[in-house]
């Protein structure tokens, strides 16, 4: 037990070292993980229960934040410890969200997590009660004193886990996740498999999930594991998502570590990163196709060309994508609570190329002129009216991360673009909250980002020539930088954006 008790030390310190360096920027994060201990009286247990209830920590008391809620039984540091920091873990690498923890504290496991009486079990065959405690006093308790949003997982370990499914197949819409690990499925002769066929049918419609791990080998057979996943593939209903993984070289207890991670991972169904897709707007020639490149995960994406939105019955995304006429592209990638499902459109139009305008006197070739305002601008200024503190071209020395100011200021940059060629022409912006780019005076990109949307783009097509070209960059936040690129004709194929050549950038002398 000691052994034991010193490697689930070196374990979560582990888990928190890695947690930490998903956050490596900043210079202090505290994990402290303090419940609240709170307790209930029920009615149904005639006795008072004891729960610890850990908010996420980013949480403050009278906001309107709200939070998904997960239910742990066989509560306490054993199992809790464990999952705070999986959970956080899984957080940090955006795979959950931030999530409420509701520890529920035992008393007779025996007879709490046992769905029928049996006699070497002298308490057990309380599970109905104790589910009935859970769904009608502990979670309506939660909803009303906590941030939560009504959206639960229930996790159990060993007779936590037999409870677990024994709660899916019998009150399934108390919760939209269950997790049952390594549960003792050879319970009463396998009960739940017994009743399992009859009570998947009321399952239909209710787009639950469910996950279920076991060890490989001989301990799979003893905990009955292989039996449910032949009810499940004959019986669960399309709509239950479900799935059993069993691990090699895992102990009945050692089993959790992973199972928290896949369990939690698997009931979101998140996947990790944006949508994305370039270019995100633009216009398209009638009789001159372009394509879209998805950059995103494709799993579970959909898109619609019309404007609709998407369902699983959609396209699903492509790598690549063919427009031959005024479009809306819509891309939606589901998960496994709709809550979290990602949307995503762009807009097409057709109209003919823009037109280029001559080349005006006094301009010579090596950078566009640009313009520097020390200030905080929200959205765009008249800058005309006002005087820059910094004028000069974006020649080879320009840098604008050498700018007097780190954050609040603007920086607007003109001249004339040239177009060498006849085609398409993509241009890509990373900018900071509405900051614009035009051409021709037509407004291209407003950016609109975050940390996990910094990339704008637009697609037109060009005649030879000369363009009027306007950046209005809005600088706040620091952490956000300034790059201008663009795709040409004759390097489109490459789908990497280069710089506008110096030699292509005009201003008045």
């Amino acid at each position: 037990m000691k052994n034991r008790s010193i490697f689930l030390f070196i374990l979560l310190t582990i888990i928190s070292g890695t947690a930490n360096m998903v956050r490596a920027q900043d210079t202090v994060w505290r994990t402290t993980d303090i419940g609240i201990l709170d307790s209930l009286n029920s009615n149904i247990l005639k006795e008072k229960r004891l729960v610890q209830v850990f908010i996420p920590q980013n949480y403050k008391p009278g906001s309107a934040d709200k939070y998904d809620v997960l239910y742990v039984l066989d509560g306490g540091n054993w199992n809790t410890g464990l999952i705070t920091k999986v959970q956080r873990f899984l957080e940090g690498e955006s795979y959950m969200p931030p999530t409420i923890i509701v520890s529920v504290l035992g008393i007779d496991r025996n007879k709490d997590l046992t769905p029928t009486h049996m006699d070497d079990w002298k308490t057990s065959g309380g599970a109905g009660n104790f589910l009935g405690f859970i769904k009608n006093e502990l979670i309506p308790y939660i909803n009303e004193k906590y941030p939560s949003n009504g959206d639960n997982t229930l996790w159990g370990h060993s007779l936590g886990g037999l409870f677990v499914i024994n709660a899916l197949l019998n009150e399934p819409k108390t919760f939209k996740s269950y997790i049952a690990v390594d549960p003792s499925l050879w319970w009463d002769n396998c009960y739940i498999q017994k009743i399992a066929p009859d009570k998947l049918l009321a399952l239909a419609g209710l787009n639950i999930t469910l996950f279920i791990s076991g060890r490989e080998g001989q301990e799979s057979e003893s905990m009955k594991i292989t039996t449910i996943d032949t009810v499940l593939k004959k019986m669960a209903p399309a709509e239950l998502t479900w799935k059993i993984v069993n691990y090699p070289d895992e102990t009945h207890s050692s089993i959790r570590l992973k199972s928290i991670y896949d369990g939690l991972k698997f009931s979101y169904g998140w996947h990790n990163g944006q949508i994305e897709f370039h270019p995100m707007n633009g216009i398209v020639l009638k009789d001159k196709p372009l394509k879209i490149w998805y950059f995103g995960d494709t799993t579970k994406a959909h898109y619609t060309l019309d404007g609709t939105e998407p369902t699983v019955l959609s396209a699903k995304i492509q790598p690549e994508i063919n427009l031959t006429d005024a479009s809306k592209i819509t891309v939606k990638q589901f998960t496994n609570r709709s809550r979290y499902d990602k949307i995503k459109t762009g807009d097409f139009t057709t109209e003919k190329a823009l037109k280029p305008i001559s080349k005006q006197k006094n301009v010579i070739s090596g950078g566009f002129h640009y313009a520097y305002y020390e200030g905080g601008w929200d959205t765009s200024a008249n800058f005309k009216d006002l005087k820059p503190q910094k004028t000069g071209i974006t020649n080879a020395d320009f840098d604008a991360d050498k700018l007097p100011r780190k954050n609040n200021y603007a920086l607007v940059i003109d001249g004339l673009l040239e177009a060498k060629e006849d085609g398409y022409y993509i241009f890509v912006l990373d900018a900071d909250k509405n900051s614009k780019l035009y051409l021709n005076n037509r407004l291209l990109i407003r950016w609109a980002g975050s940390y996990s949307n910094r990339t704008y783009s637009y697609i037109l097509p060009l005649e030879k020539g000369f363009y009027p070209l306007r950046l209005e960059y809005l600088h706040k936040n620091e952490d956000f930088k300034l790059k201008l690129s663009y795709l040409t004709p004759s390097i489109m194929s490459t789908k990497n954006p280069i710089p506008i050549p110096l030699n292509l950038q005009y201003s008045h002398d």
